[in-house]
């Protein structure tokens, strides 16, 4: 897998208020559906220290796959995309 760092001035995540689940991802004025959450990893025990607990989550949208980051202290989120065609070398 490889990952292209960005980013993006203006990034929010709409997420499911009950369950915390990234659904949509609004980058400038594009806003794009989250289709599938592929994997998801919590860091609550173990975590850099400068940037504290965060979880990770791995999602599909229509046209990409991203990598979303929610840092819990400043409960920023951030966004890295993942290159799609180390999906199909993978598979």
């Amino acid at each position: 897998m490889t990952i292209l760092h960005t980013l993006p001035d203006a990034v929010s995540v709409a997420c499911d208020p009950f369950t915390g689940r990234p659904r949509s991802i609004r980058v400038g004025p594009d806003q794009l559906p989250v289709i599938a959450i592929e994997r998801v990893r919590e860091e609550s025990a173990a975590y850099p220290l400068e940037i504290g607990p965060r979880t990770l989550f791995d999602v599909r949208t229509p046209h990409s796959r991203l990598r979303l980051t929610f840092e819990h202290r400043s409960r920023r989120w951030h966004v890295d995309g993942i290159d799609p065609r180390a999906a199909f070398l993978a598979a």
